[in-house]
Formats: structure tokens, C-alpha cells, sequence
């Protein structure tokens, strides 16, 4: 299984720590991953990053599509991947309407059908058999619509990029997940519970069904993982806590929080419910309370060197039978990434 790091993002402050991102390359982590969301873009810090090392790769977790063209995504991706010896890897998302409507200004639209029109589009100039055209729903290359010219034409690249580059996508709706097994190589939920492959195995099937013939040896799913490693287990959980309630009780409406459904489907109904009723009366707190420590141990790993040895095991056992390629570890404690890497690679 490969592994990777988290925290190559701008939060408040630029603040990435290239020690730890060293650190993890010298033991052999493959990835390490930046993020965007209405502050930092995730391109910047990637070119950062991947100056300043030799052998990690970076991605980023995510682009968000709506931001950018896939022309200008498929131009940052070969402009990085060249100068970097093929070590850039695509991950994009369709981020929320809240941001990409009240940042970005333009429209959220469909999350899927903008991936799959993204992604044919990026692949075909990545290609450069033909000069890139598209006809769809949400793209036209050339542009025809409301305030077009009529000069566009079809162009090629006039860089010819001869690294591969993967392409992810941010993804845990059945119809979002389809979508990526459908045309990605790969995708990150935000959480996993590494025994239940299941809640994915339906929707990746019917993917790989419209793609023809693809299986789990082309498609890597790569959850995020937090490992918090310390004497206190309670203590541990206690900054996952808040960030689960935040998803699973505040990202999206009532009627419509994936992150929410995400909880239902992996067997904790009654506790999704609870934390998105806390949180939504405005009770942040009682709501990650409300976060099962169950939920915790699925999907995370806390507590002692021991403890967190023995929570390695189901992640073991998902990568063995290939449901799991790839751990994004959320941490960057010099302990913790050693201990991983000592059980994992």
C-alpha cells in the first residue's frame, strides 16, 4: 500500500512544513498533498513543494473545477508534471455552491457531469492526438454561446508533455464515485472505514462498467486518514471530534449534506442525525460530542504507538484485497508518519 501525507495547504497564515514533507519522502511516503479553499490556492504550494523535493510526488486534494478551465487545469498539470520529472498528480472537486457561487461568482451546476466533461477534456489534450474539441453540457471547445465571437478553433497543446499524469477526484455520492471510476485513476473519500469497501463497491463497478475494461488494479482509492498519536486516546480524538461534526452537521443543507448520508451509510444513522441537529441549533460543541468514538477508530487512527499497530490492521487487510491503493495521512508528528511506514511499506 502506498502512503501519503496532507498539509501541503496554505490555512491562514503560509505555513507548510517542509521538514515533515522530507521527512515522510526519506521514508518513503509517495504523495504528499496540498488544498484549496477561499484563501491559498492549491497550485502554488505544489510548485512550492515540488521545488523543493526530489522524489515525492504532490497533488492536489483538490482544484476546485468551477475555478478554473479544464484547458487552464490541463495546463498547470503539464507545465508542473514536466518540470518536475512527472511527479504532479491531478486532484480535483467540485468544492460546494457556497464557495463556488458566493466566491467564485459563477454557477455550482452539476458536480458530476462537470467531472466527467473535465476530465475527457484534460485527457484529450494531454493526448494531443487531434486538436481538442468538446461538445457537452457544460463545456464547448470552441465556445459558441452567449457572447462568443465565432473566431474560436480548435487547438493542440503546444507543449508536449510525455510524463503521465493520474488524475483524482474528491468524491463519496454514489453518482460522484461512479463518475470518477468511470473516468478518473483514482479518488480520495474524505473518510473511509478500510472493512467497508461495500459502501463504494456498487457505484465503482458501475464506473468501470461504462469504461469497459477497468478494474481496481487502474483505480486507486485513497481515503484521508488522521493519525493523532499520544498516551490519551479521549484527548486524541478530541480535534477529529470537531472536524467530523463540522461535515457530517454543518457542510450543506438539512436535506442535502453528503457528508451526512456518508455517516448514515457507514452504519451510524441514529449519531448522524444527532450531530447534525446539534449543530445545525447552533451547539458546535454538544455535536462533536455526539462524534461515536466508533466512528473515530473506523475511520482514523489515535492513541499509543500500540494501539494505533493494532487499528492497522483492517487497512492491511483493505489493501491486500486492493480496496484501499493509498492512506493520505492527516498528520505530520515525525512519530506517527514512523510508525506507519514501519508497518505499512
Amino acid at each position: 500500500m502506498k502512503l501519503g501525507i496532507l498539509g501541503g495547504g496554505i490555512g491562514a497564515r503560509v505555513n507548510i512544513n517542509l521538514d515533515a514533507i522530507r521527512h515522510a519522502e526519506s521514508l518513503g511516503y509517495d504523495s504528499v498533498w496540498t488544498a484549496e479553499a477561499w484563501g491559498g490556492d492549491a497550485v502554488t504550494p505544489a510548485a512550492w513543494i515540488l521545488a523543493q523535493t526530489t522524489k515525492i510526488k504532490v497533488g492536489t486534494a483538490i482544484m476546485q473545477m468551477p475555478a478554473r478551465t479544464p484547458a487552464m487545469a490541463a495546463m498547470t498539470a503539464m507545465s508542473l508534471a514536466e518540470l518536475s520529472g512527472g511527479r504532479f498528480i491531478v486532484g480535483l472537486g467540485a468544492s460546494g455552491p457556497q464557495v463556488i457561487e458566493g466566491w467564485h461568482g459563477v454557477p455550482y451546476g452539476k458536480p458530476v457531469t462537470r467531472l466527467k466533461e473535465y476530465v475527457q477534456i484534460m485527457k484529450k489534450i494531454f493526448e494531443r492526438q487531434e486538436k481538442a474539441s468538446f461538445d457537452g453540457e457544460i463545456y464547448q471547445l470552441p465556445y459558441t454561446g452567449a457572447g462568443a465571437t465565432g473566431l474560436g478553433k480548435p487547438l493542440k497543446s503546444i507543449l508536449h508533455c510525455e510524463e503521465d499524469i493520474p488524475i483524482f477526484a474528491a468524491n463519496i455520492t454514489p453518482r460522484g464515485v461512479a463518475a470518477a471510476a468511470e473516468v478518473c485513476d483514482g479518488f480520495f473519500p474524505i473518510w473511509m472505514d478500510p472493512s467497508k469497501y461495500s459502501v463504494f463497491q456498487d457505484p465503482i463497478e458501475k464506473g468501470f462498467a461504462k469504461a469497459g475494461d477497468k478494474n481496481l488494479t487502474q483505480f486507486e482509492v485513497s481515503p484521508f486518514v488522521t493519525v493523532i498519536m499520544g498516551d490519551d486516546v479521549e484527548q486524541c480524538m478530541v480535534p477529529i471530534r470537531a472536524n467530523m461534526a463540522l461535515y457530517i452537521g454543518g457542510m450543506g443543507a438539512r436535506d442535502k449534506n453528503f457528508y451526512n448520508n456518508y455517516a448514515k451509510a457507514l452504519g451510524f444513522e441514529d449519531a448522524a442525525v444527532k450531530i447534525q441537529d446539534l449543530f445545525l441549533a447552533g451547539k458546535k460543541d454538544e455535536a462533536a460530542a455526539a462524534v461515536p468514538a466508533e466512528l473515530i477508530d473506523a475511520c482514523h487512527l489515535v492513541g499509543p504507538a500500540e494501539r494505533i499497530k493494532e487499528r492497522l490492521a483492517p487497512w492491511k487487510a483493505a489493501g491486500s484485497k486492493g480496496h484501499v491503493g493509498a492512506m493520505l495521512l492527516g498528520s505530520q508528528q515525525p512519530e506517527a508518519l514512523e510508525l506507519v511506514a514501519s508497518e505499512m511499506l
